[in-house]
């Protein structure tokens, strides 16, 4: 099963549909919300795609927006985002806001009728990411959340891999981040939110762990999960100065093992700071063979031979795209998402994973708190809203 028909199979199974629908309309016209760090690479990327058209940008910082209208042409600029929700010239949302308010403004845009894409993580918190799901379907929308790894080249060949058998049955997966000394704001980069929970709800999981959580989930076709142990820490040195200034209260270490239905298995392990040179990579291992995403290599036995298996992946992005044809579409999130809203491609479940992702991440700060394992049912019943009014 291939990205396409994964996607098609996930919407046959129920998933809204709601895309725009017509290619004779022109560039599908979007308006974003929030102009800061992670909306400048959004803009960026929009500005590349024929397809899609900046029409109205929103942001509390006269400055921010005006800067960005400005740079990218856009004639609409406002700091109150409900006046860009009210504009009937816009067919999606981008939201581009910190975690705990991705809920609220999801929630008005696809009440104003429009679709979303949001960053990640999907919310703060599970019971946030259910609510948005529930709105998208209720209100007959698009919603997709950024899920960058999900369309690289390690993905799209380790799914190849898996969907041809070639791993047999696939019974465990790694899901690692790793950065040696990477904290936002404390190790020199970003601003003091990204490491305060009111604002981001979580540390390393929720910014790094949520893209090689959530592929791993793609590849294993999104399982259910059933029970979640973790652990988090901070315990590298930060600098005294920056510690005070940062209001740091994130894990910058987590850890978690889970366990799905179907006898499947997943271990976490995401640091933001750790005294080591490296990870070993996320990898997903079967009864007939194994695949390490990076570096991506393939491993299988043959016989009495254990084969050791290199990829040139660029050349297979090269067929991808010139001779199955849907390369670009499957090859970055907004490009696809702008063909999904143009009926090309039937969108790729990403509210889903990211659901998923939600749950696991939440499981493994519950974990924590109880220092033992939970359930998936645990989780659900004790998630609650971070959602910062807008």
């Amino acid at each position: 099963m291939f990205f396409g028909e994964m996607a098609s199979t996930w919407l046959r199974g129920g998933q809204r549909n709601g895309s725009i629908g017509s290619m004779s309309k022109g560039p599908i016209r979007i308006g974003i919300i929030g102009c800061g760090q992670i909306a400048q690479h959004h803009m960026a990327t929009y500005a590349k795609i024929a397809d899609a058209k900046m029409v109205g940008f929103a942001d509390i910082s006269e400055q921010a927006v005006q800067s960005s209208a400005k740079e990218y042409g856009v004639e609409f600029a406002t700091t109150n985002f409900r006046e860009l929700l009210a504009r009937e010239d816009i067919d999606a949302i981008d939201v581009c806001l910190h975690n705990n308010f991705h809920m609220p403004a999801t929630v008005a845009a696809l009440e104003a009728g429009k679709h979303v894409y949001c960053e990640k993580p999907m919310a703060g918190s599970y019971a946030d990411a259910v609510t948005m799901l529930k709105k998208a379907e209720e209100v007959g929308k698009l919603l997709h959340i950024q899920l960058a790894t999900l369309y690289s080249n390690e993905t799209r060949a380790a799914k190849e891999l898996i969907d041809e058998g070639r791993l047999g049955d696939v019974y465990h997966a790694r899901s690692t981040g790793f950065r040696r000394r990477g904290r936002p704001y404390v190790d020199g980069y970003g601003a003091p939110s990204f490491v305060q929970k009111r604002h981001s709800a979580g540390g390393a999981l929720y910014d790094m762990g949520v893209y090689h959580i959530a592929q791993i989930l793609f590849l294993l076709n999104n399982p259910e999960v059933q029970r979640i142990t973790g652990k988090t820490y901070q315990k590298v040195a930060i600098d005294p100065k920056r510690l005070e200034t940062s209001g740091y209260d994130v894990e910058e270490l987590g850890m978690g093992f889970v366990r799905f239905a179907g006898d499947v298995t997943m271990d976490i392990m995401e640091a933001w700071a750790i005294h080591l040179d490296s990870f070993e990579g996320s990898y997903l291992v079967g009864s007939n063979g194994g695949v390490r995403l990076y570096p991506f290599g393939f491993f299988h036995g043959d016989g009495n031979l254990d084969l050791n298996a290199t990829v040139d992946l660029g050349s297979a992005r090269s067929r991808w795209n010139s001779i199955v044809g849907d390369g670009q579409v499957y090859g970055e999130s907004q490009r696809h998402w702008v063909a999904a809203l143009r009926d090309e491609v039937p969108l790729l479940p990403t509210a889903e994973i990211a659901l998923n992702t939600m749950l696991i991440s939440e499981g493994i700060y519950m974990s924590q708190k109880l220092n033992r394992e939970v359930t998936s049912e645990e989780v659900k019943a004790a998630s609650v809203s971070t959602a910062v009014t807008m």
